[in-house]
């Protein structure tokens, strides 16, 4: 309930600054420079060297990255069928692909499951984060290309200079080296900015008029998001025999909602940024509702 009245004040603040005109149309750009810079980096060094890596953590690994692959036939085919511009599918792709894993995601775990299994859900978050790092910036990067066609070389070059990426591969390798225990009260403070900033950005950027229009991908987006992304790691779990709870929390992070960020990179890229907006509020909403039937599927499958 605190995480909902959070959400609804962030976008509505925002909301209400663009209509009383009190900030800069662009505002919104500047809050989302300090996000990507700053913010997104130090979740990485906030939780990375935490991490307790083995051999059964690849199962979040692995299933993370397939429901962003997955989303990519899904939302390759859908658009192919109704005729969508490329600019159109990459926007589907980069909201329908990728979880809400810690706003929503481990406030949800701590209530339905125990703090204790947030180590598993850290795991899920940080590949969720890298894969859209990753797949999603190469998703943005097609869509804001007029031709649709990027050379590789211009890909890896936007991949390599992206600041959460390199704050991701850097917490990786200098936690290896370094002890940033004595850092982690400046990290928890640049992290917890992330999440109401880029609601915020979110609320200054939404817009109303002909949100319905956008129904059809709006509901598309949230049927894989919502849906059929959860439903695809249970199948992968009861596939390869993974049980207990890797595989429940597993499941239980794909079934989170859109992420936030999407809408700073599709903002960044020039993507359908009124899609986006509208998608995570939309989302969020409804994953309070649909991530508690997935709490009773998994207890179901994976009980004993």
């Amino acid at each position: 309930m605190v995480n909902f009245v959070l959400i609804a004040v962030c976008i509505i603040a925002g909301m209400v600054f663009k209509a009383t005109k009190s900030i800069h149309p662009d505002a919104h750009k500047g809050i989302n420079t300090w996000i990507l810079y700053l913010a997104l980096p130090a979740v990485s060094f906030k939780y990375l060297p935490k991490v307790h890596w083995s051999a059964e953590m690849l199962f979040p690994v692995v299933a993370t990255f397939l429901t962003a692959v997955f989303c990519f036939f899904f939302m390759m085919f859908y658009s192919k069928s109704k005729g969508y511009s490329r600019r159109s599918r990459s926007t589907l792709e980069l909201v329908s692909g990728y979880s809400n894993t810690s706003f929503i995601g481990f406030p949800l775990i701590s209530a339905f499951y125990g703090e204790s299994l947030l180590s598993i859900a850290i795991i899920c978050d940080q590949t969720m984060f890298f894969a859209l790092s990753t797949l999603g910036i190469i998703a943005a990067l097609k869509g804001g290309s007029k031709s649709g066609k990027i050379s590789a070389a211009f890909i890896l070059k936007r991949l390599i200079t992206f600041p959460p990426l390199i704050g991701c591969v850097a917490a990786l390798v200098l936690s290896q080296f370094v002890d940033f225990t004595p850092a982690e009260p400046f990290f928890d403070k640049l992290a917890a900015t992330v999440s109401p900033l880029a609601l915020f950005s979110v609320g200054l950027q939404l817009k109303f008029n002909g949100w319905k229009k956008l129904i059809p991908q709006m509901s598309v987006s949230m049927f894989y998001k919502l849906i059929l992304a959860p439903a695809i790691t249970l199948g992968l779990a009861l596939l390869l025999g993974i049980k207990g709870n890797i595989a429940r929390i597993t499941i239980f992070e794909s079934a989170m909602p859109t992420v936030v960020t999407s809408s700073i990179i599709a903002e960044q890229y020039r993507l359908n940024t009124k899609l986006t907006n509208l998608t995570i509020g939309f989302s969020i909403i409804a994953a309070f509702f649909t991530s508690a039937v997935w709490f009773y599927i998994i207890d179901y499958f994976f009980s004993g």
